[in-house]
């Protein structure tokens, strides 16, 4: 396939943790076109390794970009290392981002192609953050790489736990990739092909792509899967899976017999891009596809996964004598616990349970107590609620640096604040703060709260209010009007919809344009039945349930609103989500 090669523009941006990370752009014939296609490499690869798809793709009228992922061809730090898979898809979403802001383009005129376990992170990143492009095209996705070693990733998982971080070498040779003589070598003689990848990369793909493939359900981004037929490197099965989640109404899945897992680089790879590029360009002959969340709350997985919940397995079924024995033992032994204790007197759901949370300092009835206790707040949930503490506390930063470099006074609101603890130390040191105004429904945490602010020495800046949250007009009359308002941990205690649409439609009432929204979100969370049938909430000691919403659903609510989301964390378990979204 010989193509002539297309002219490139080399380039580097940052990252928000400070590394620079290096990328190509291959510019369209026509430099204003609206056109913009972003390239995610293989494992162990580089930018480098996609001009043959740039070229053979013969989209002259389309702008090119692929980077080289951090610890990758010219990019920098330790080969083959990232800190998480979670901050490499952090990489690929402001690469994204940047990419729009220099191409001069919306998202939504982004398309993405994908390979291996770059396909992986833009599976995740597409799941987690709901970036509203026109659609992506995965290759060959890494959902299970393929370990011929018994019991490898055990081993592996055992290994890091003694060693710490080590680094697995790539078993994989070129002519298990591709049957193009070309591509073999080139493979084997490529400097800059990164052949070791760090264990935690290795061991985090797989917990994260295990968590995608059963949640696919939440993708409603248009979606082409190329499946190689004959990959020695990763399981087809989990790709199968993922695509037959997806719920987006445009979507096509193609197997493609013989090729291996090198899917746009084989030698028959023209029958590949016969099916990309046709999609490509029917995406962008038609109008950015949306998908109608209008009644996700009543028919949707999610809100099945929630029916479920409400119906407890069988007392005598293996299942619920489990289920029983825990919450038996919990409610016993476990309140030797301090923070099991609090939990069943106040809620686990409740601002003081939180607040214990997040201080973190396990106490309880004697050693056992506090082993139980540590055991207790270092659970997967609660460790995620203090990785959402901090991400808040970011974000709540960055909200009141926006204000300011658009001239607009900093007005607080705290709708559902608990005890007000994240509030106040993310902002009792921010300059240029002109009121602070925390509310909550809960009596017991106004008094905690108005204490804290007065142990604080901030009683000349903040102040503590009941209130309810889902009241429209206690919202929309704010005064002073709020230009920052504040929602964590709320919205996701609440199976409605329409609970959240009045929230939000009061403080949209209340915030003036320019203004800015942070809140949270739950897309996922691993123990949504041990806490239904072993937990109690803040509602009168009854199960506490939780509905999960993806992502894109909870954002679709905050834009119906009246609010453009422009920024976007997450913790490394895929559980708990802060955004950033401006009043329009």
């Amino acid at each position: 396939m010989s193509q002539e090669a297309r002219l490139f523009q080399e380039g580097s941006f940052s990252t928000s943790d400070g590394e620079s990370l290096y990328f190509r752009h291959w510019p369209a014939q026509d430099a204003q076109s609206k056109k913009v296609i972003v390239l995610f490499h293989r494992g162990h690869e580089h930018s480098g390794r996609l001009q043959h798809v740039v070229d053979e793709l013969l989209m002259p009228d389309a702008h090119f970009y692929a980077w080289d992922a951090r610890g990758h061809g010219h990019s920098p730090g330790e080969r083959g290392y990232s800190p998480s898979l979670a901050r490499s898809v952090q990489d690929v979403d402001e690469f994204v981002r940047f990419v729009a802001e220099q191409a001069r383009v919306s998202i939504e005129d982004i398309v993405v192609i994908a390979q291996s376990v770059g396909a992986v992170l833009v599976a995740t990143w597409v799941h987690d953050y709901a970036p509203k492009i026109r659609g992506m095209v995965l290759a060959s996705p890494a959902f299970k790489v393929k370990l011929y070693v018994p019991f490898a990733r055990t081993g592996l998982a055992m290994l890091q736990r003694i060693r710490g971080l080590f680094y697995v070498n790539s078993y994989v040779k070129g002519k298990f990739l591709s049957h193009d003589p070309e591509r073999i070598r080139s493979f084997e003689q490529d400097k800059f092909i990164t052949r070791q990848i760090a264990v935690n990369i290795l061991l985090d793909l797989y917990k994260t792509a295990e968590r995608i493939v059963a949640d696919s359900a939440a993708i409603t981004v248009p979606t082409q899967l190329l499946i190689s037929g004959d990959d020695f490197v990763v399981h087809t099965k989990p790709q199968k899976k993922f695509y037959q989640g997806l719920r987006s109404a445009i979507k096509e899945q193609h197997i493609l017999p013989g090729f291996y897992h090198d899917t746009l680089g084989e030698k028959d790879r023209q029958l590949a891009f016969d099916k990309m590029k046709p999609f490509i360009e029917q995406l962008y002959h038609a109008a950015p596809y949306t998908f109608d969340y209008s009644h996700e709350d009543q028919w949707s997985p999610g809100a099945d996964a929630y029916r479920e919940l409400q119906a407890p397995p069988k007392c005598c079924s293996l299942q619920g004598v489990s289920y029983a024995s825990l919450s038996f033992g919990m409610k016993t032994i476990g309140r030797l616990s301090k923070g099991m204790r609090l939990g069943y007197e106040t809620g686990f759901d409740s601002g003081s349970t939180l607040d214990y949370v997040y201080r973190n300092t396990p106490e309880g009835t004697g050693i056992i107590g506090r082993i139980i206790d540590r055991q207790y707040l270092n659970s997967i949930g609660w460790r995620g609620i203090r990785m959402r503490k901090e991400n808040i506390q970011q974000v709540i930063a960055q909200a009141v640096a926006k204000l300011q470099e658009h001239n607009l006074p900093v007005r607080v609101v705290d709708i559902a604040a608990g005890h007000g603890r994240y509030v106040l130390d993310a902002l009792e040191k921010q300059p240029g703060i002109e009121s602070i105004l925390l509310r909550d429904y809960s009596d017991l945490n106004v008094e905690k709260g108005q204490a804290m602010i007065e142990a604080r020495q901030l009683g000349h800046l903040a102040q503590f209010k009941k209130g309810n949250a889902f009241d429209y007009d206690s919202l929309a009359t704010l005064a002073p009007a709020p230009t920052l308002g504040i929602v964590s941990g709320l919205y996701e205690l609440f199976s409605s919809n329409q609970l959240i649409k009045t929230s939000l439609a009061g403080l949209a009432a209340a915030i003036p344009p320019g203004g800015v929204l942070v809140y949270t979100g739950q897309p996922w969370h691993p123990q949504l039945k041990t806490i239904a049938w072993t937990l109690t909430s803040h509602q009168n000691g009854i199960p506490w349930l939780m509905r999960v919403r993806s992502q894109k659903e909870m954002d679709t609510l905050v834009e119906e609103a009246g609010f453009e989301k422009c920024h976007q964390l997450i913790d490394e378990f895929g559980i708990f989500t802060v955004s950033l979204a401006v009043r329009k």
